[in-house]
């Protein structure tokens, strides 16, 4: 025979993670539409559940235990008719993330101590650190460990088993024959103590409170026995119905009793007293139930009548999650294609802290693997921006959520009436240069996960001109504010009583008499002339002045000095005489 390996579908990574998102964007060109995240949208925070794998390796999977300590998947599994080379019934270990088998134990005592391939029905409690206690039919109490070649087990004497569960202590197991509910010893199954009930069905443990809830389905009616004594201390009236039993379960964390009852669960506290009923749909029924202390939820497998001529039957079963406290529904309910009652009863097994949760199917042989998913939850807004253009702009945005979100930026140009996607906006961080034409757009990250998509409050960017002043270059002379002046050529050299000079890189005017360079690092002139140089820049930027006037008064003033050195000149030659 081809042995049969796990189907695992593509899975998503599962931790909580923030993605810090730099936004710098002005998208310039046509936008594209959004690309947001794979699911649909959905309030921030969403818990949803969903199938990532099937695993196909462990027979026909009647129950499952996830072991505390070494946190392998028990299975135990009958055979598959459909595999008639091999018999795949026994106690199998799988690694819960892919399913792969890491060992079978088929092998228990029989009746006689002869050691045979054995089914198991039930897995009843962990053992220490690894393994775990199982029944097998017809009246085993058998106990192995990953890597064991065989089982260790004995038989209790008397009638058939038709119910197991752990003990009030770690070396008893409880175990019902028909009405007769006794403790048992797990090494030798001798018998310890019984009680005998008017009818029953299924029962469960509360060891915390030394209770035992013993269901009686034919009469709708509840015993509660208590373990001190091992009588009935109490009896609790179940609802009337059809007479169909599906499980009965404790809430370790509160003691509340939980029974599948046709097609409702009855919940009752610990004391006995009713809490509230839970509803299925179509004909969907309860028949199994798993509590996880972490998250204070309830995961009830619901399977279908398995009979399409009903009304409401369509072969398909339900997950559904419910808080402890107050019975709502935590999680939008799941559904489990092709799982019915006709070829016999889910079962389930919680990951503490509900990350992952194992159905099996009884109808295809499998057990499906299904993961907590939230959806993306914004823990920081982007902010409203004002910049110049010119500007580089960075907005942030984070979020969480399970597994981790995609995200991909938005930006509106019509006040937020519609979006399209940032194009390439889609990696932790994206940068730009505000732009005048971006003013007034707004901007927003998209998260998305498998649970749904979220989204950011919007940000708006206003870009403003940006604040110059640019003043003209000054003439040579004049008295103008503020130009950046440049350096003066060197003046040519003028004849007596010239003034040298250049006006910002002007050549000074030669052997004009009263003249006044107004530029930079003019040459000498000859005798009486003024040199007009230096580096005259002000605050505004101009050359010489930043108002016109000391240009104005240091002419006049030159001027002035110029005449009087010529009228001098005059009154000293003397006269001639021909």
């Amino acid at each position: 025979m081809t042995p049969r390996h796990p189907l695992t579908p593509g899975r998503a990574g599962g931790a909580c993670a923030a993605l810090a998102l730099v936004l710098a964007s002005a998208a310039t060109g046509s936008p594209v539409s959004a690309a947001g995240g794979e699911g649909a949208d959905a309030a921030q925070g969403t818990v949803a559940y969903r199938s990532v794998a099937r695993f196909a390796t462990a027979g026909k999977p009647r129950d499952l235990l996830l072991h505390p300590d070494s946190k392998k998947l028990y299975v135990g599994s009958d055979d598959l008719p459909e595999t008639a080379d091999v018999n795949e019934s026994g106690l199998h270990v799988l690694d819960p993330a892919d399913g792969k088998v890491r060992s079978t134990v088929g092998q228990a005592p029989g009746p006689t101590g002869t050691l045979g391939r054995r089914a198991v029905r039930q897995l009843l409690a962990p053992l220490p650190g690894d393994g775990a206690v199982f029944f097998y039919p017809l009246r085993g109490i058998g106990s192995a460990k990953d890597g064991d070649a065989a089982a260790a087990g004995a038989w209790v004497p008397g009638a058939a088993v038709t119910h197991a569960t752990a003990g009030l202590t770690p070396s008893t197991v409880l175990v019902a024959q028909g009405p007769v509910l006794s403790e048992v010893d797990i090494a030798t199954a001798a018998v310890k103590r019984s009680v005998t009930l008017e009818g029953g069905d299924g029962f469960a443990v509360d060891a915390a409170r030394g209770t035992v809830w013993f269901t009686d389905i034919g009469n709708r009616r509840m015993y509660r026995i208590d373990a001190a004594t091992f009588q009935v201390a109490a009896t609790v009236e179940l609802p009337a119905g059809e007479g169909f039993g599906g499980f009965t379960e404790v809430d370790p964390e509160t003691g509340a009793v939980w029974v599948g009852l046709d097609s409702a669960v009855v919940v009752h506290d610990a004391t006995g007293k009713r809490l509230g009923t839970l509803r299925g749909t179509g004909t969907d029924m309860p028949r199994a139930a798993g509590f996880d202390a972490a998250t204070h939820e309830a995961f009830v497998v619901w399977q279908d009548a398995g009979d399409t001529s009903q009304p409401g039957s369509d072969n398909d079963g339900t997950l559904t999650v419910h808080r402890t406290r107050d019975l709502q529904e935590a999680v939008k309910p799941v559904v489990l294609p092709g799982i019915h009652v006709q070829l016999g009863s889910a079962a389930v097994a919680v990951e503490p802290g509900g990350a992952a949760v194992f159905v099996s199917d009884p109808v295809a042989g499998r057990i499906i693997r299904l993961e907590r998913s939230t959806s993306p939850r914004v823990t920081r807004e982007p902010a409203d921006r004002s910049v110049a253009a010119g500007t580089e702009v960075s907005l942030t945005a984070e979020a969480e959520g399970t597994p981790r979100p995609t995200v991909a930026w938005q930006v509106s140009t019509d006040a937020g009436r519609t979006w399209q996607a940032v194009p390439g906006a889609t990696s932790p961080t994206y940068t730009f240069t505000a732009a005048l034409s971006d003013s007034g757009r707004r901007y927003r990250a998209e998260f998305g996960n498998d649970a749904g998509v979220g989204r950011s409050a919007a940000a708006t960017l206003t870009v403003t001109i940006p604040h110059t002043t640019t003043g003209g270059s000054g003439d040579g002379g004049s008295a103008t504010t503020g130009g950046t002046g440049g350096t003066g050529s060197t003046g040519s050299a003028g004849s007596a009583a010239s003034t040298a000079g250049g006006s910002d890189g002007t050549s000074g005017t030669s052997g004009t008499p009263g003249s006044v360079g107004g530029g930079s690092a003019g040459s000498a002139g000859s005798a009486g002339a003024t040199v007009g140089g230096g580096d005259h820049t002000t605050a505004g930027g101009g050359a010489l002045a930043s108002t016109g006037v000391a240009v104005a008064s240091l002419a006049g003033s030159a001027v002035v000095l110029t005449a009087a050195g010529w009228v001098l000149m005059r009154r000293a030659r003397p006269r001639s005489t021909g």
